[in-house]
């Protein structure tokens, strides 16, 4: 899906996201799709989450999500780092809205409820989703919920070393990739001088 993009990963609108949800019929994997769009974490790791990742024991959605570090990417010096992030209100809704019925603690279990869906499963669910809503010519993956959280932050002025202590990036080099920057922005920054 990449193709045109120069290996990037296409990054969404607000229109794009809401477009995408709409495809999607299943409430546990329109949830995937939100904890992608308001975490910014790559959909490897989240589609190992636990239940106890996100929610107490009592059903009602955590403050946090983790990220366990086994299921993060390793870092340039090899190390995977936990990450935990804050819920933003609208994700909070999403998981309220959501029941995890897994035994097997799983937040998104395959069907044999063993194991969790597998990257390729959620890939799939993505893809079919974005055809749908007929934005497949567009370069989406589901590393563009993960660049547009990032090019969102920097677009609101966060500073790149809160952005990266948010993303668990070690080098700012890596992270300033993830940054769209379009013409218009340059012209608005030189704009502003």
């Amino acid at each position: 899906m990449k193709n045109n993009r120069n290996g990037q990963a296409a990054t969404l609108t607000d229109a794009d996201y809401s477009k995408i949800r709409k495809q999607i019929k299943s409430r546990k994997y329109k949830l995937l799709l939100d904890i992608a769009w308001h975490t910014g974490e790559r959909w490897g790791a989240i589609v190992q989450l636990r239940i106890e990742d996100a929610y107490y024991s009592d059903g009602t959605p955590r403050e946090y999500i983790t990220f366990r570090a086994r299921t993060r990417k390793a870092s340039p010096d090899g190390k995977r780092r936990t990450r935990q992030i804050p819920v933003h209100p609208v994700l909070s809704e999403s998981l309220k809205s959501y029941t995890p019925e897994s035994q097997s603690g799983w937040l998104f279990p395959c069907r044999e409820e063993d194991a969790p869906i597998g990257l390729r499963w959620a890939d799939m669910i993505l893809r079919t989703a974005v055809e749908k809503a007929g934005l497949d010519a567009k370069g989406i993956s589901t590393h563009s919920t993960r660049r547009t959280f990032i090019t969102n932050l920097a677009k609101k002025g966060i500073g790149l070393a809160t952005i990266k202590k948010i993303t668990g990036h070690s080098d700012l080099k890596v992270l300033g990739a993830y940054i769209e920057i379009s013409d218009q922005d340059v012209i608005n920054a030189i704009a502003t001088l």
